[in-house]
């Protein structure tokens, strides 16, 4: 995968397609405001040490979206206040994703230090929806599409009509939305806002990253993961089932995939938000520790 320009806005490739634990990164060249910094680490190097790094922005809090940010220490960071608490520290960000269980808070600490370079940090300005502003040679929309994260951010270019999507990545597998403040009705709504804005190029922090061609089927494919995931759990559910029966279905991932805990966790975290929506719509009960469908 090759960088890309469209007008000021470069795109800037993370390894393997930007796979997790990687991602994209995007560089609005003459502001000098790098997004999302987890794409090549040496690439990230040259550009700090040519100076042309004035801003860093993050289009929300994951880990897989700040790897190389401790190479911009000295840099000031840019982010939405409703994710910003989650960096304050490790517990914090932690709690962010809702993790209880002492072993996996535990197993987590080293990858965040050894893989993701986490360090506490707070932003020194905070970023809200705001229309045609003013960076360099572009003006830009700030976005602010809750549901993946609450303070998750998108960016409309207006110049090169370019959309940076972030982590509403419009791949198969679909959106995710299992930390402890995500939403699947904000996340629809999000999707659906940024489907409809005059946008010829659309930037993606995952996978294939850049499409000059978005037509409809792809961003309701990409909406019909969530529908599949209830209707499966609601199929699952004609007989009673404990929170362990349904992880070990796999609705999401399909498979037991390692690092195991790590993948139960998220399984769990998907379904909860499900079981939490059926129920509120009375389509779903439990009953002691199980639950079933009405």
């Amino acid at each position: 995968m090759e960088e890309r320009h469209f007008g000021p806005v470069r795109f800037l490739p993370g390894p393997n397609n930007g796979k997790y634990p990687y991602c994209h990164s995007v560089f609005i060249e003459g502001a000098g405001i790098l997004i999302d910094p987890s794409s090549d680490r040496q690439r990230l190097e040259a550009l700090r040490d040519t100076h042309d790094v004035n801003a860093v922005w993050l289009s929300h809090w994951h880990e897989d979206h700040f790897m190389h940010l401790d190479l911009f220490d000295d840099v000031p960071l840019a982010m939405h206040a409703a994710d910003a608490s989650f960096l304050e520290n490790m517990e914090t960000f932690l709690d962010g994703y809702g993790i209880e269980d002492t072993d996996t808070r535990e197993a987590w600490k080293p990858l965040l230090e050894e893989i993701f370079h986490f360090r506490p940090r707070q932003p020194d300005m905070l970023l809200e929806e705001k229309e045609g502003l003013s960076i360099g040679d572009v003006t830009v929309d700030i976005l602010h599409t809750p549901g993946h994260t609450p303070g998750h951010l998108c960016v409309f270019f207006h110049e090169p009509e370019v959309l940076f999507l972030a982590d509403y990545d419009l791949t198969a597998f679909g959106p995710w939305y299992g930390d402890r403040l995500s939403s699947i009705a904000e996340t629809e709504a999000s999707v659906r806002r940024l489907q409809g804005l005059p946008a010829r190029v659309w930037l993606t922090c995952h996978e294939t990253g850049v499409f000059e061609a978005a037509p409809p089927p792809l961003w309701d494919c990409y909406l019909d993961v969530i529908r599949r995931r209830r209707a499966d759990l609601l199929a699952l559910l004609a007989k009673p089932r404990s929170m362990s029966d349904i992880v070990d279905a796999w609705i999401v991932y399909k498979r037991p995939r390692e690092p195991l805990a790590f993948y139960r966790h998220a399984e769990q975290s998907l379904m909860e938000k499900h079981l939490e929506e059926l129920m509120t719509a009375g389509r779903v009960v439990q009953e002691g520790r199980r639950y079933r469908r009405t």
